[in-house]
């Protein structure tokens, strides 16, 4: 059972949210303060640290560092909306606007923790420590994943191991095999990357291991392969698992031997190459099928490194998208450009089946569009309603969020009051003594949202009527 700690100094608020996470089958445990927390509590013992913004104290945000790599999702008002952005930058992985309703809160943690499945295993003395950010050959990066990646290529990179790159499209697979030559005793030779996608399979083999002349029609000259040229240095074979089986049976030889023989030649020649090899396939069924070599993939398959999907790397997202902003707002000479809190909102919630790759060209091309220094989500090309529900339906087949009947306003506190019987008994309780104004600032909210919720709930404003003690009807 997933464990989440619930930081709230409004008790009614604190034991709501309590008493919906446990119906929704979560662990859940309280504080009123960030003080409360971390002397009741060992953060690190969490799923999901779920935080106001504004409490007695230290602010929320301070749990963000304080919790490590647990993910913190911020609570706050629309009034602070930006204040929640903020939060963002500073490493919470989401922020949810009050009041909210029993389906956004249950569908954001649901979201949160799929997205964080070993968030307490990363806290295991064998993870590397939280903070110590690794920057390899470009890459960005700070979650457990990427850092465990960073590890890995430090400590292959200086051996002529084979290695086998893995991960979805649009990862950063090319970057890693730069980052494994550029710290290997090779760095000073050749690196060259061939895409095995991208070469029709006539030409693939004479690419790869050149050709004599006269070998075919066509060979007017004699020609060094691509594995010769990389002679001395490093060979990386992106998309491998599309190479036709000819040139899996040429290849074979190559790395068993240490030698390729140009097509048309009768002499072999000695290379002294290191091999890299990616793919977004699994290898392992290709050859169970017999669409890819079997003892191919045992030579491949020597060291093996993989990479996490975008959406799996938490705080990295946020980090990566605005360093792309800043690139491309560099390269396009349009100034300094933010994203909005929406555009910030999108970024982290939407999976990304394209990876970095897709999160690149979506900032690249709203810079392009865009007429201000504000990026927004609809300029990305993201549509949050849509992709809340994609997520919803995603995470454990579709989940259909019930409708609440609100309670009698009139009921004993410590009952299971929910976060619209809570708004309800406050605006009540207090609309005789408060101004709109006030009643909206008590809440975290706008006057506009006090006066959709009034709508929603059935609890017009009440009217100055002059009478003292008149007592207005309870909607329940």
């Amino acid at each position: 059972m997933q464990k989440i700690l619930v930081v709230e100094d409004e008790s009614v608020i604190r034991t709501a949210l309590r008493r919906l996470l446990e119906r929704n089958d979560y662990s859940v445990a309280e504080a009123a303060s960030v003080q409360e927390a971390e002397s009741k509590h060992i953060l690190s013992d969490f799923d999901l640290v779920i935080s106001d913004l504004r409490l007695p104290g230290a602010p929320g945000t301070d749990l963000i560092k304080k919790a490590g790599d647990v993910p913190v999702l911020i609570m706050t008002s629309y009034a602070s909306l930006r204040s929640a952005v903020d939060s963002m930058r500073m490493g919470a992985v989401d922020y949810i606007a009050k009041p909210f309703d029993h389906g956004d809160m249950i569908s954001a943690v649901e979201r949160i923790i799929a997205d964080h499945p070993t968030t307490r295993a990363a806290n295991s003395p064998q993870s590397p420590p939280p903070g110590s950010e690794h920057r390899l050959a470009g890459m960005i990066g700070n979650c457990p994943a990427m850092m465990t990646l960073a590890t890995h290529i430090r400590k292959m990179a200086p051996t002529d191991s084979t290695v086998l790159v893995l991960g979805e499209t649009g990862t950063g697979k090319e970057l890693v095999a730069r980052s494994v030559h550029q710290h290997s005793k090779r760095a000073d030779k050749t690196l060259i990357c061939v895409n095995c996608a991208a070469i029709p399979d006539t030409l693939i083999e004479s690419e790869l291991f050149g050709y004599e002349k006269g070998a075919f029609t066509g060979a007017n000259a004699s020609r060094m392969g691509l594995i010769e040229a990389a002679d001395g240095g490093t060979l990386f074979l992106d998309e491998i698992g599309e190479l036709p089986m000819e040139a899996q049976a040429r290849l074979l030889r190559f790395i068993q031997e240490g030698e390729i023989r140009r097509i048309g030649s009768v002499h072999s020649r000695k290379v002294n190459v290191r091999l890299i090899c990616a793919t977004h396939r699994n290898l392992h069924s290709l050859s169970a099928e017999g669409l890819f070599r079997q003892d191919l993939y045992y030579r491949i398959n020597v060291l093996r490194l993989m990479l996490p999907a975008l959406r799996e790397r938490g705080k990295d997202i946020l980090h990566l998208a605005e360093r792309l902003l800043q690139v491309q707002a560099e390269r396009l000479g349009k100034g300094e450009m933010e994203l909005s809190p929406k555009a910030i909102q999108a970024i982290t919630t939407y999976q990304w089946p394209g990876n970095v790759r897709e999160l690149e060209h979506a900032i690249e091309r709203a810079v392009v569009l865009s007429d201000s220094s504000e990026i927004d989500n609809e300029a990305l090309g993201i549509d949050l309603e849509l992709v809340n529900i994609n997520r919803i339906r995603g995470s454990h087949g579709i989940h259909t969020v019930a409708h609440h009947t609100p309670r009698n306003i009139t009921s004993d506190p410590a009952e299971d009051l929910s976060l619209e019987d809570y708004f309800q008994r406050f605006v009540l309780e207090h609309q005789d003594s408060m101004s709109e104004t006030e009643l909206a600032q008590k809440l975290g909210i706008s006057r506009k949202c006090l006066w959709e919720r009034r709508q929603r709930f059935e609890i017009p404003r009440k009217k100055t009527s002059g009478l003292p003690g008149r007592s207005r009807k309870a909607v329940s």
